[in-house]
């Protein structure tokens, strides 16, 4: 085997090594399967969970800041999966020690927390009196923003020979998405 081939499989092992490795965030791990809804009983105080979802308001105080959150199921990275149509698993509230600028933890981000459940506020949202759990946050992880996911739009066409299409060729019915990828 010469060197060439050597450096070449050496590569390929290394780069196939490296793709099966899971990314670690500082919200990684497994905690119990207590939602903000759950905890608004009350009867999970003191438990250490993680909770995410989007900001709703970011509110810095003397010595911490707090976040109203409308939480949302989490992937097993611990991100929030927002996606359309997907149920809120209640709203809550994170406090966490320092200050977090409100430009930066604006509404609408993605943010996970871990931290120890300490009880229940009342809080109106409109006319209605709301529970919110209330969580002190030991980490606070704002997600980075994702592009936007390009719209495909299946197109529909009938062939009457050979001929070549993105992602399609042959005579007959097929169809091809449309749109950036």
């Amino acid at each position: 085997m010469t060197k060439r081939h050597l450096a070449f499989w050496t590569f390929m092992i290394s780069a196939t090594s490296l793709a099966g490795c899971a990314t670690v965030t500082p919200v990684s791990g497994t905690f119990p399967n207590i939602t903000p809804l759950a905890a608004q009983s009350g009867n999970f105080n003191g438990q250490q969970v993680r909770w995410g979802g989007k900001i709703i308001e970011t509110q810095p105080e003397a010595q911490q800041t707090c976040f109203t959150v409308l939480g949302e199921p989490l992937r097993n990275s611990g991100r929030p999966r927002s996606e359309e149509g997907e149920a809120h698993i209640g709203r809550f509230e994170a406090c966490a020690p320092g200050f977090y600028d409100p430009m930066l933890y604006r509404p609408d981000r993605e943010v996970t927390f871990i931290g120890m459940i300490t009880g229940t506020e009342h809080h109106n949202v409109g006319q209605f009196s709301y529970t919110y759990p209330r969580l002190e946050a030991s980490t606070v992880y704002l997600w980075p923003i994702e592009p936007p996911r390009p719209q495909v739009e299946q197109q529909v066409f009938v062939g009457t020979g050979f001929g070549f299409y993105p992602g399609w060729y042959g005579p007959g019915w097929g169809y091809w998405p449309r749109g950036r990828w």
